[in-house]
This record gives C-alpha cells, sequence and structure tokens, in this order.
C-alpha cells in the first residue's frame, strides 16, 4: 500500500526494509555476485538471548569463494551471526532463532541437522589463538583423529597440507613435534586456521582473528587469507575497517542487532546507501 511505501522510504535509512520480506530491494544491496553462486542463504533470521532479541530479521547472501566482512559497533550482532552459522551459539542457555539459514541449500536449523557434522563443514578461528596443550602436529591434526582416522601417513600428509595452507608449514616443518605454546602468538593463530582447514570445510569463520596480533602478524594472516579465498568461502568479523577495506569482496554493517548495508565492499566503504553506515566507515559515529 501507498502509506506502507512512505513508512517504509522514511525508515530506509535505518533499516533497508526488502519488497518482498525474503528478497532482496536492489536498491539497497549491491554485493558483488560470485560466479559459483550463493554459499550461506539467511532470510528473515531473528535470534533471542532469553527475552532479549539480538538478531532482527537478517537477510543476506554470502557468495561463495568471497571474504564477507562483518563490521559494526561492539554488541551489534555480529560475533552473535557468525556463530549462528554454525550453531556455536546453541550451547548457550534459553537461546531462541526464527527464520532460515541454509548452507549450500541445506537448512542448518531444526532437528534433522546433524550438528558434529554442520561444523566440520565450518571451520572456525577465534578472537585469541588458542593451540591445544598438544604438539603442533597433533593440534593441526587433532579434528581427523577424532573423526576416527588413525593411518601416520594419511595424518602427516593431512598435517603438512593444511600448514602449508596456512603458510606456517616452512617455519615448523622441522619442530612439529614441539609444544603449540611454543609459538608466537601469530604463528599460533595460523596454526588455529592450519586445525581449522585440516578437516577440509567449505567456510571459513574468523572471529576478529587478528585483534590480539601486532601488526606484522596481522599483515601475514590478512595475506593468508587472500590465499585461502580461492579454497573457502570466509567469513570475518572485524573491528578493524581497514582490514575489512583490505580483504574482503563484500561488507555487511549492522547495527543494533539489524542488518543496514550489505554490498560490494568498495561501494560500503566509499558510497554507502545508508548515512549511518557513511557515518561509521568515516569514523564520526558513536
Amino acid at each position: 500500500s501507498a502509506h506502507m511505501a512512505t513508512a517504509t522510504a522514511a525508515r530506509k535509512d535505518e533499516i533497508p526494509a526488502s519488497a518482498a520480506g525474503d528478497h532482496y530491494d536492489p536498491t539497497v544491496y549491491h554485493p558483488v555476485m560470485s560466479p559459483t553462486g550463493v554459499e550461506i542463504s539467511i532470510r528473515d533470521f531473528k535470534l533471542w538471548y532469553g527475552a532479549a532479541q539480538a538478531l532482527h530479521g537478517i537477510d543476506m547472501e554470502i557468495q561463495k569463494g568471497m571474504v564477507t566482512a562483518l563490521i559494526g559497533p561492539s554488541g551489534c550482532g555480529k560475533s552473535t551471526l557468525l556463530r549462528s552459522l554454525n550453531r556455536m551459539n546453541d550451547l548457550i542457555d534459553h537461546l531462541r532463532v526464527s527464520g532460515e539459514v541454509h548452507l549450500s541449500g541445506e537448512p542448518i536449523f531444526g532437528p534433522q541437522v546433524d550438528v558434529i557434522a554442520l561444523r566440520k563443514r565450518m571451520g572456525m578461528v577465534f578472537q585469541k589463538p588458542n593451540p591445544f596443550p598438544m604438539t603442533i602436529a597433533e593440534n593441526v591434526t587433532y579434528p581427523l583423529k577424532v573423526d576416527g582416522l588413525t593411518n601416520k601417513k594419511i595424518l602427516a600428509e593431512a598435517c603438512e597440507n593444511a600448514l602449508r595452507g596456512a603458510a606456517l608449514w616452512d617455519e615448523v616443518k622441522d619442530r612439529l613435534n614441539d609444544s603449540a605454546l611454543g609459538l608466537s602468538g601469530g604463528q599460533q593463530q595460523r596454526l588455529c586456521i592450519a586445525r581449522a582447514i585440516a578437516g577440509n570445510p567449505e567456510v571459513l569463520l574468523m572471529d576478529e582473528p587478528c585483534s590480539a596480533l601486532d601488526p606484522i602478524a596481522t599483515m601475514r594472516i590478512e595475506q593468508l587469507i587472500e590465499e585461502l579465498k580461492a579454497s573457502y568461502t570466509i567469513v570475518i568479523v572485524t573491528h578493524n575497517m581497514q582490514q575489512a577495506a583490505r580483504v574482503s569482496d563484500n561488507t555487511a554493517f549492522m547495527y543494533l542487532g539489524r542488518l543496514i548495508e550489505y554490498g560490494e565492499t568498495k561501494k560500503v566503504f566509499t558510497n554507502p546507501t545508508s548515512s549511518r553506515t557513511e557515518e561509521y566507515v568515516t569514523g564520526r559515529f558513536g
């Protein structure tokens, strides 16, 4: 109705209301589309912790083989959304969700979903490097051993491949049996990336992977993200807008649990649709 249309237009600046509720409003969203299609489709996704609603009607399609950055002020729901994608949030009491999230066309919420199998398809890297107190090699092969893989030759190959994939092999190949806790912070984080990719997931979820690292280690991880996107779809939560601008193809700006803008990173940073996004990316934002 006409009345609804004006109400929507007035609110467009705050919350892009999609025309049909489940389709993009092309005047608001311009993500770069992947030639290989959509990896994760999120439709009217809402999440509550008890009575408090943390996510409001998130609609976005995460493109295959691309890096998607989630940005926004602290407490805006970025990490909550990221952790919903592999159901890490399931561990929290009184959590409720509605709406849909599909991975390669398959629903990830629902009683029939094998959450352990789902998490194998999505490697996760956390804010602080969290290597296990065991050797470097055992850290990398841990997910494979949990899966029941015992063949030493296959484990050794997988270990080398993952460490090469995480740009760490040359630094650690002579000390695979040393404790992982002896590595530097940046090396530990690359080890955690190796562990995340050892099981050959489709998606890599990264929750502020550089926030505990110095600038040089951060640069190494950023270069690594660029290399990894040839093999994985990557979703990265970052506080660092320069980082989002450097590493991502598409950027989603979130505010107070809502998706305000989602589009090609260059456009979100240089010519955003929403004035709220503009205030945030130019630093004029509380």
